[in-house]
């Protein structure tokens, strides 16, 4: 029996047809928006890497000298890098929620072990200690190696190169808040990647950071300064800068609701 093979003209019909009627299918098709009218977000350039600082941020050491900290004449920059000394080493400048990368290496030859073995910290805002420490082949209690939130949770791993390599730590810092009355609000979380790898993530702080005492919160103003731990070895840093961090702003004009061609639908209905 013949096979019947349709006409070029019926088949261009159909088409036409299936075209109008995807077209017609996607003019109802239904979409939901959020009635928020969102700022267009500001343009930052990123570095040439991602250890490199983009535009926004501010550069604390830039290998060259250490102007940018309090402190600092009892430090010493040697080979572009700043080395431990005596006394806590401070920032001028104040943060809050921020974004902050920060390199360091344990020394050489690794001397002592536990805590006395590359001991050092980055205190945000002057009191919430992420340790660094020499943890590589190097037992101490888990609260306290490097990563950890000090006396209050260790990284989720141990990713700590040997000494005189460098580590990275890249920080996502959440301020804690307080109310007029100084009550807590909202208590300061935490990301960290160590050398490129996730250990903490949006850990919730019980408080400060003490060897002494368990953590506590004390009412403190919305910023303060990044601080860098003086424990009698010789830790070196590099490349230490940050970023205040701004989420997106958006106001909303109106209820999300339902577009469905013409016709607005608010989310109570059906």
């Amino acid at each position: 029996m013949p096979i019947s093979v349709p006409s070029p003209t019926l088949i261009l019909r159909s088409l036409g047809w299936l075209s109008a009627l995807a077209l017609t299918s996607s003019a109802v098709a239904q979409e939901y928006l959020t009635g928020i009218e969102w700022e267009k977000p500001a343009v930052v350039a990123p570095g040439k890497t991602n250890s490199d600082p983009p535009s926004d941020a501010v550069v604390l050491f830039n290998g060259s000298d250490l102007s940018q900290w309090r402190g600092g004449e009892n430090w010493s920059v040697q080979e572009g890098a700043m080395v431990t000394g005596k006394g806590m080493l401070t920032t001028k400048a104040e943060f809050g929620d921020c974004q902050l990368h920060i390199e360091w290496s344990a020394p050489v030859p690794a001397q002592g072990s536990g805590q006395g073995r590359g001991n050092s910290g980055v205190f945000l805002m002057g009191r919430y200690e992420l340790q660094v420490l020499d943890s590589y082949e190097n037992d101490t209690y888990a609260d306290g190696q490097a990563g950890a939130i000090y006396k209050q949770t260790p990284p989720a791993v141990n990713v700590t190169r040997p000494p005189g390599e460098w580590n990275t730590y890249d920080v996502f810092w959440t301020a804690p808040r307080f109310d007029e009355e100084g009550q807590l609000v909202s208590p300061a979380y935490i990301t960290v990647m160590h050398n490129g790898v996730l250990i903490l993530n949006h850990f919730e702080l019980l408080g400060d950071t003490p060897f002494h005492r368990p953590p506590q919160y004390a009412a403190h103003p919305p910023t303060g300064p990044i601080s860098l731990q003086d424990h009698g070895n010789p830790v070196r840093f590099r490349n230490i800068w940050v970023r205040e961090f701004k989420p997106a702003k958006g106001e909303q004009k109106r209820p999300p609701f339902l577009r469905r061609g013409d016709q607005e639908i608010p989310l109570s209905q059906p």
